[in-house]
């Protein structure tokens, strides 16, 4: 039974992270400078479960190659980066505040996709610029909106998430 809710909770997390990209791609904000991308705000989901882990990579793999557009390197560093950032919180959950949940995704968001841009698809706004942008929109994705999504979840951790 748990390994099944693990399987599932992480299949829910992807096809979620999925919609929100296309979404936010759809209406034209996770392109360009600053990127703002609901389905950051699922980056938050460690805090709750390690199923997200998962979730959020395999998402952020299939949302990225449904995107037109994008090139392997950001399929590949892009994901990463959510990956790298999903550990992170899950590995800090119980030891600083719930704000601290949104750090690590924003932190390797912050410096990986800009490379990315950078060297992937070689834009020349110079490596600073990138992530001071691509740093405005984690914060507005991951750290608004995922601290909201967080405040909010907490309320029904237990009837979503059950014992983690």
């Amino acid at each position: 039974m748990k390994k099944t809710r693990f399987i599932t909770t992480a299949a829910i997390i992807a096809a979620l992270y999925v919609v929100f990209t296309l979404l936010a791609s759809a209406l034209g904000l996770s392109s360009y400078a600053i990127q703002v991308r609901f389905s950051e705000a699922l980056t938050i989901l460690p805090y709750f479960t390690p199923a997200a882990i998962p979730g959020l990579y395999l998402g952020c793999i299939l949302a990225n190659t449904l995107t037109p557009g994008v090139i392997i390197w950001d399929i590949i560093f892009g994901s990463l980066a959510t990956l790298i950032g999903a550990i992170g919180t899950y590995l800090i959950r119980k030891k600083l505040p719930d704000w601290c949940a949104c750090i690590p995704p924003i932190i390797s968001n912050t410096i990986i996709v800009p490379l990315v841009l950078t060297y992937g698809y070689g834009l020349e706004d110079g490596l600073p610029y990138l992530m001071l942008t691509v740093g405005i929109g984690e914060i507005i994705s991951c750290g608004i909106l995922g601290i909201a999504l967080l405040k909010l979840l907490k309320k029904y951790r237990y009837q979503i998430f059950g014992e983690n």
